[in-house]
């Protein structure tokens, strides 16, 4: 038996409990409610549960449950105050670990992938997860190099048996319960991101076409003072053999780290998001805060790319002249490449100083040399733009985003979420100048 359920049936059975139990404790709360974001407010108590069992059964399940889980988990930053404690410790479990593959299952996996001699590979193999997430889990080993026969400390990424039919599964059910994200993500719509993450999932489940984005990424930031990239020591389907790195994870950072710390990892992250399309011609395409450690030497460690995105040309030169544009002031010409580039409709009227004025907020981090990232900016930036009520809203519905930018428009938001639970503060702007095409220096 392996820790992926084999029936569809088992699977389904457990995520459609999910809205159940939540229904029955909407109903022991009814009448709790707070302002902001939230529509829908229930007790602590009540919260608490239900951050339990839907994290809980999300972690249990792995495949494209958990990797929802994780993709939702960035975006904790913008829950009010009141609620956000129960769901931040349980989104954290999901960023770092979860339940481990039974040790015959690994090494099952191990003899089908690297041959029936797979332990003459290693000096050590430790049969104990180090980390697990959401189709596969990391073993530390040292890993003997088969034509130099130096030995390296590796980690050991092994895929669960089943992965492929799990995700496939999930996101097919997930794609009917996401009304009951809400309460994590109020007003979130869950269904272009179930898209986007299915799309995803043939490249995300072949470990030798993971192999090839790392080995880019890590020539294109060979010996890189900020940012450090594992090598790859072995690939095959399932199992993926890279270089180890110690490190303390960005969740721990999160949950009790240094203000120097804080400020560091979001500088960094900042750095490493904007540079890898123009150095690389990839986007890290994951960024939850368990794919990331900021090591003893100050650089930034990387350690999964299983989500990518190509970008042979680097970032749009439009991203970043219409910020520039917006900036500066320039509202005509912000609606005028809007429309040139899909985001409003060309024969639609537009109030341009209403669409400048409906923007400008949002670039407060680019705004001024340096700004810190806090979940009550976030917060008041979600609620600005998700009630029903405010300008913002209203003329959001005005507005298209274009096929071509919907994954790049999903990193920035998530990175934006951990920089928020980061709490950091960095020259963003000076950021945008080094990296982002078309951004000229604003006065």
């Amino acid at each position: 038996m392996t820790d992926i359920p084999r029936r569809a049936v088992s699977r389904t059975a457990k995520l459609a409990a999910l809205p159940l139990g939540f229904a029955g404790r909407t109903v022991l709360g009814m009448g709790k409610r707070v302002t902001g974001i939230a529509s829908d407010v229930i007790s602590a108590e009540i919260q608490q549960r239900t951050a339990e069992q839907l994290f809980s059964v999300l972690g249990q399940l792995k495949g494209g449950a958990m990797k929802f889980g994780q993709a939702l988990s960035v975006f904790e930053a913008a829950l009010p105050d009141e609620i956000a404690a129960p769901y931040r410790q349980a989104l954290t479990k999901l960023q770092e670990a979860a339940p481990p593959l039974p040790v015959a299952s690994v090494h099952k996996v191990l003899t089908e992938q690297l041959g029936p001699d797979w332990r003459d590979r290693f000096v050590e193999f430790d049969d104990t997860p180090a980390a697990a997430a959401s189709i596969g889990q990391v073993h530390r080993a040292v890993w003997r190099d088969p034509e130099t026969g130096v030995s390296r400390t590796a980690a050991v990424k092994i895929q669960y048996p089943g992965a492929g039919d799990a995700l496939l599964a999930d996101l097919k059910q997930l794609s009917r319960l996401g009304g009951m994200f809400r309460v994590i993500q109020p007003g979130l719509d869950v269904k272009p991101l179930l898209a986007e993450l299915r799309e995803r999932i043939t490249e995300e489940l072949d470990y030798e076409l993971e192999a090839e984005s790392q080995r880019a990424f890590a020539a294109a930031y060979a010996d890189d003072p900020e940012i450090f990239i594992p090598a790859v020591l072995s690939a095959s389907p399932r199992v993926l053999v890279t270089e180890w790195i110690e490190g303390t994870p960005l969740a721990d950072i999160i949950r009790e780290g240094t203000d120097e710390q804080r400020n560091a990892a979001g500088r960094l992250m900042a750095t490493l998001h904007l540079s890898a399309p123009p150095r690389a011609g990839l986007l890290h395409a994951d960024p939850h805060p368990g794919n990331f450690r900021l090591l003893p030497d100050g650089r930034l460690g990387v350690i999964d790319f299983g989500a990518v995105a190509r970008m042979p040309e680097g970032t749009p030169e439009p991203i970043g002249r219409l910020l520039g544009l917006s900036l500066r002031g320039d509202a005509d010409a912000v609606v005028a490449g809007l429309r040139e580039e899909g985001f409003v409709n060309p024969t639609e009227p537009i109030d341009a100083q209403a669409l400048l004025d409906y923007i400008r907020p949002m670039l407060d981090p680019v705004a001024e040399e340096e700004f810190r990232f806090t979940r009550a900016w976030l917060r008041a930036e979600a609620t600005r733009l998700a009630s029903p009520k405010s300008p913002a809203f209203q003329l959001s519905r005005q507005l298209n985003l274009p096929p071509s930018y919907l994954l790049i428009h999903r990193v920035t938001l998530g990175s934006i979420g951990v920089l928020c639970q980061l709490e950091a503060k960095a020259p963003y702007r000076g950021i945008l100048e080094r990296w982002l095409p078309g951004f000229a220096p604003v006065a």
